[in-house]
């Protein structure tokens, strides 16, 4: 696995398991945006919606982009894997404990 692929897996993680941490499985880009950033992952407006698009094709969350701005909500498909109760391609592992 390349240092970028190493990367792209865990901002992966990173969003599946802020969005798990919320109350409603569910974040705008912008809080994500700025969740990631505070994580360690400073990344453009375009590459979250290109991450977000491809969580979503993985069937891990929804988006709904009625308003403009993307709103992610997690799937139950998206908690086992931010639970580290299901292993997915291109997805870090959560590592026990944390």
């Amino acid at each position: 696995m390349s240092y970028s692929e190493i990367i792209t897996a865990d901002m992966r993680l990173v969003i599946l398991r802020v969005l798990e941490q919320d109350a409603s499985y569910s974040h705008n880009e912008y809080v994500l945006q700025s969740a990631l950033g505070g994580l360690g992952h400073t990344i453009s407006a375009d590459r979250l919606h290109t991450e977000l698009r491809w969580l979503e094709e993985q069937q891990l969350i929804t988006i709904d982009n009625s308003s403009g701005v993307f709103v992610a909500k997690l799937t139950n498909r998206g908690a086992d894997a931010a639970l580290g109760r299901a292993r997915i391609d291109g997805i870090a592992r959560p590592r026990p404990g944390g």
